[in-house]
């Protein structure tokens, strides 16, 4: 049996609560708050996954770097590599918050999109 302790950040409270996973792998919690706090905390143990937020190179724009952020969360393992693929991407201006940049990153199911809008020189 082993045990962990985390904290939740799916909402502002930040409950803190502790996992416990058991020798035939089922898991138990204790201490959150909501049931928020205790699929936060398997979902940590099992497969963490963050949102992606980076830069990506845009040209003929007014600035020369697009802000970007993944439609939905990115597992860690794969977030690394998300962020190699998108140093070699560049776009061409103009740009409008909300456009796909890539389209299912390494084959993630996850958008990129872009953050802001840019306008061309």
């Amino acid at each position: 049996m082993e045990k962990r302790n985390y904290t939740c950040i799916v909402c502002p409270k930040s409950c803190k609560g502790e996992l416990t996973i058991k020798d035939d792998g089922t898991f138990e919690t204790a201490g959150f708050d909501c049931n928020n706090g205790k699929k936060y905390a398997v979902n940590e143990y099992t497969d963490p996954k963050r949102m992606l937020t980076t830069t990506v190179a845009i040209e003929g724009g007014i600035f020369n770097l697009l802000p970007v952020v993944s439609s939905e969360e990115v597992s860690k393992t794969k977030l690394r590599d998300c962020i190699h693929a998108l140093y070699g991407i560049a776009v061409k201006a103009p740009v409008r918050a909300g456009d796909v940049v890539v389209s299912n990153i390494l084959d993630t199911g996850v958008d990129i999109i872009a953050a802001r809008d840019i306008k061309a020189k």
